[in-house]
């Protein structure tokens, strides 16, 4: 008779750690990203509306910066705001973002950036619905998008909350 042993050790996930973040440089970060992603993050770019990847996304998770990882979004304050880019009422939580001047195309807006990889992600307006008045219309080029039922796997356990 063979027996088979089995141990069962518990598995354990590094949650996402901003301390641990060290941005790559230059050269690291254009062989990891794709051109456009690299655009959009690096220099302040923006990608085409309607044609990008989350604009019609409608699964349920969160949105993380495409350079560092950092939680930035949640599905559940997505909404289609006819942009044609995916735009969201507020961020996952407070100080995740970053806000600079932005008087470089049509007048002066409101730039979002990543709070720790300092990405460029998009804008944000004044002219949102009305829980927030926000419309955060970010470029799907600067983010990652990670379904509810990854959150434990990679690292995001403590959003997996939000959609029970």
């Amino acid at each position: 008779m063979k027996w088979l042993i089995v141990l069962m050790l518990p598995l354990t996930v590094q949650a996402w750690d901003p301390s641990s973040f060290k941005k790559p440089s230059s050269g690291e970060l254009k062989k990891k990203l794709t051109p456009l992603q690299y655009e959009v993050t690096q220099e302040d770019g923006t990608e085409r509306p309607f044609k990008n990847i989350y604009n019609e996304n409608k699964k349920v998770g969160i949105y993380v910066d495409i350079v560092s990882g950092e939680p930035l979004f949640s599905s559940l304050d997505k909404y289609d705001s006819g942009t044609g880019w995916p735009s969201f009422s507020k961020p996952i939580s407070k100080g995740v973002t970053a806000y600079k001047t932005d008087s470089s195309l049509y007048g002066v807006r409101t730039e979002v950036r990543s709070k720790i990889a300092d990405s460029h992600l998009g804008h944000v307006f004044d002219d949102g619905p009305a829980s927030t008045g926000k419309r955060y219309c970010m470029n799907s080029a600067s983010l990652r998008f990670v379904p509810k039922e990854d959150l434990v796997k990679e690292g995001y356990g403590e959003f997996a909350a939000l959609f029970k």
